[in-house]
């Protein structure tokens, strides 16, 4: 029977390489798993208030469909949250969705077409680049320099007139890069020339350690930006499946997506009710799990940085924001590729991380991607195997 041809081009390195850990745990084999982005799993829990809401709207029998944009409650605490990290946004310029997953997949099947292009900063985290495959794009990968700003000259030299859109992450997902007021004044201002979406994605932006957070509505005025965010990260609800869509209101050009990307939710008619009476809450309760979920994260990130350029082979830049740290490989005749050193790791330490060239072969080869959520004495654990298999190999 026929496969259809569309799935061939999505990958998701991040959990694929999970079929490799199954394999080694098959032969008895304890794996230290730093793949997957996932708070919840580790010693960050929902706060209490966030999960007693989610209980009483179960209770309260608020189990039925809601409305397919999402609750009207949920819409108004969003665009209140929006409106003060600077986004021109109203209540009807809100979509509540299962996730940012879902809310790119709407996104993407709303503006690609067979043979068009969408640029992403390199490296980039894989759904961007699967959807745009999915649909029949092409993903296109730009350059940044190295202070984390974007490339112009390498921008602008990739728009042609198949480009639809440039896609951003900030905090970014895999560097921890956080992009400054220059960099998005940049890129709104590169899109609007050549009349292109700016696609942004901001799930991480309470989650940043060293400089102050610059959401892109700031600098936005009426250029054609969609931003996506959600409750995963820094709310802790990553099982709950909880996102959103913003479009800005001061912005003609996207009236054509308001009216058609709500047809994509009506379709799948409505996301999860008591998650989203959780969200409400989750948005105007308290935030005080937000400074120690911050604080937690930026101990860690500063023992594994200090860890790994520690150990001959590997450079670490220090990422200022998200979980994640992209670690250079300076590789030898050892290993093939970074892939090949990934499942090499695997397979002598039991240490799971993700291989760069999985986020983008032009600028993520020869990096591997680790999640430093675990406890430090975790992360010490995999930071002495990393070394000592380091130390090991091609002797």
């Amino acid at each position: 029977m026929k496969v259809s041809d569309r799935t061939n081009g999505v990958e998701y390195a991040i959990r694929d390489i999970i079929l490799h850990a199954r394999k080694y745990e098959s032969t008895g084999g304890q794996v230290i798993y730093l793949n997957i982005g996932d708070p919840v799993k580790y010693d960050f829990k929902t706060p209490d208030h966030i999960k007693l809401a989610l209980i009483k709207a179960v209770q309260d029998n608020k189990n039925f469909y809601t409305e397919s944009e999402g609750l009207p409650e949920l819409r108004k605490a969003i665009t209140e949250k929006e409106l003060q990290k600077g986004l021109s946004v109203t209540e009807d310029d809100v979509l509540v969705t299962n996730g940012v997953s879902e809310g790119l997949d709407m996104i993407m099947a709303s503006i690609v077409d067979p043979n068009s292009e969408v640029l992403m900063s390199g490296p980039y985290y894989p759904p961007y680049a699967s959807y745009v495959k999915f649909y029949g794009g092409k993903p296109i990968e730009f350059k940044l320099n190295q202070d984390g700003r974007p490339d112009l000259e390498d921008l602008i030299s990739k728009i042609t007139p198949r480009t639809r859109a440039i896609c951003i992450i900030s905090p970014n997902n895999p560097t921890g890069e956080v992009f400054d007021r220059k960099s998005l004044q940049q890129l709104i201002d590169v899109a609007a020339e050549h009349n292109l979406y700016i696609i942004t994605d901001e799930i991480y932006d309470k989650i940043v350690f060293d400089d102050q957070f610059t959401g892109i509505g700031k600098v936005a005025k009426d250029a054609p930006v969609i931003l996506l965010n959600g409750f995963s990260k820094s709310y802790l609800m990553t099982g709950w499946r909880c996102g959103y869509v913003c479009f800005n209101s001061n912005s003609t050009e996207l009236d054509e997506l308001r009216k058609n990307v709500p047809k994509l939710a009506r379709v799948r008619i409505s996301t999860n009710l008591p998650v989203q009476m959780a969200a409400v809450e989750a948005l105007r309760g308290p935030q005080s799990h937000i400074f120690e979920l911050v604080e937690k994260l930026r101990k860690r990130r500063n023992y594994i940085v200090k860890r790994l350029n520690a150990i001959e082979g590997i450079s670490c830049r220090m990422p200022l924001g998200a979980f994640y740290v992209f670690p250079k490989i300076h590789l030898n005749s050892c290993w093939r590729d970074d892939q090949h050193f990934v499942l090499d790791l695997l397979n002598k330490t039991g240490v799971l991380t993700v291989h760069g060239s999985g986020f983008g072969k032009a600028f993520g080869a020869s990096h591997f991607r680790i999640v430093y959520l675990p406890k430090e004495d975790v992360l010490e654990e995999a930071m002495d195997r990393l070394e000592l298999f380091m130390h090991k190999s091609c002797k």
